[in-house]
């Protein structure tokens, strides 16, 4: 599971480290730091961050990003 969260858009409401403090957490008054690739333990709590977030500012990625850009499509993509 990898989060992305658009930090420009973020205006420091902290709900996501209220709701998945394992996985956001504010430093300082405005500043959030989060771990990219969550625990799948901590998928339930973040779903709820997600979904609380006012600026909807955090993206949930489901797809298996363990698999680099184009494998499975035979070649780079450049021609």
């Amino acid at each position: 599971m990898r989060l992305l969260v658009d930090l420009n858009r973020c205006q420091g409401y902290a709900q996501c480290a209220f709701l998945a403090p394992d996985v956001f957490t504010m430093h300082g008054d405005e500043a959030l730091l989060y771990t990219p690739h969550a625990d799948p333990d901590q998928r339930e709590k973040v779903e709820r961050a997600v979904a609380a977030c006012p600026v909807q500012a955090i993206v949930l990625d489901d797809r298996d990003d363990a698999a680099p850009a184009g494998a499975g499509d035979g070649g780079s993509g450049a021609r």
